[in-house]
């Protein structure tokens, strides 16, 4: 059984990851709330922690994994797949919020903000309630942006870095350049505008 993958990311796609392990190419399931954090390093190396399971196809079982980032999102994920009538698919597709909000609106008892999450209808939702309220308040601690606004920016910094580099700047060049952009504008979403920003504190 795998229970780690450590190796570099070759290609990233919205629900999916290929990680390069010593030559061998193993294709990950990722969901959006990790796939939004799974970003290239400088080195390129990532490392998941790996949910397994063999998918029944007719009469042979073809095996599967879903990745994350730590061990508290997987266990959080085994506690969601406990709920009868879903399995590790719908799980996968459901998990397109933060894992906090997901177990806040358990432990508030929120049938809309579950209902909101992709497969789960209102039994469903009713089900995760009745099996899961006053269990999970510990994921519910989870930072709230862990899915979405820092790791854009690394991924940000990354590109923009990168295509510094091929300008011929200089390790620290780039850094004070990128550091000093965001501080001006942190708010900066996307490589254009803070390579504009950089620009134009260097005129």
């Amino acid at each position: 059984m795998i229970a780690k993958i450590r190796g570099q990311l070759v290609k990233k796609e919205e629900n999916k990851a290929v990680v390069d392990v010593g030559g061998i190419c193993y294709e990950i399931n990722t969901p959006s709330t990790v796939s939004n954090r799974l970003l290239k390093t400088e080195t390129g190396i990532v490392e998941l922690v790996i949910y397994h399971y063999f998918s029944m196809d007719q009469n042979r079982g073809i095996p599967v994994m879903i990745g994350f980032v730590d061990e508290l999102e997987k266990e959080f994920f085994e506690k969601f797949i406990s709920i009868s009538g879903i399995g590790p698919k719908v799980a996968l597709k459901a998990f397109d919020k933060p894992i906090s909000q997901i177990a806040q609106a358990i432990e508030d008892g929120d049938l809309d903000f579950l209902r909101s999450l992709e497969g789960i209808g209102n039994q469903k939702a009713k089900q995760i309630i009745a099996t899961l309220q006053g269990k999970v308040g510990r994921f519910a601690l989870m930072p709230i942006d862990e899915c979405k606004k820092t790791p854009a920016k690394k991924e940000i910094v990354e590109e923009a870095s990168n295509i510094l580099r091929r300008l011929q700047y200089s390790s620290k060049e780039i850094e004070e350049m990128v550091k000093k952009a965001l501080h001006t504008k942190p708010d900066i979403d996307n490589t254009e505008d803070l390579l504009n920003e950089i620009y134009r504190q260097r005129k």
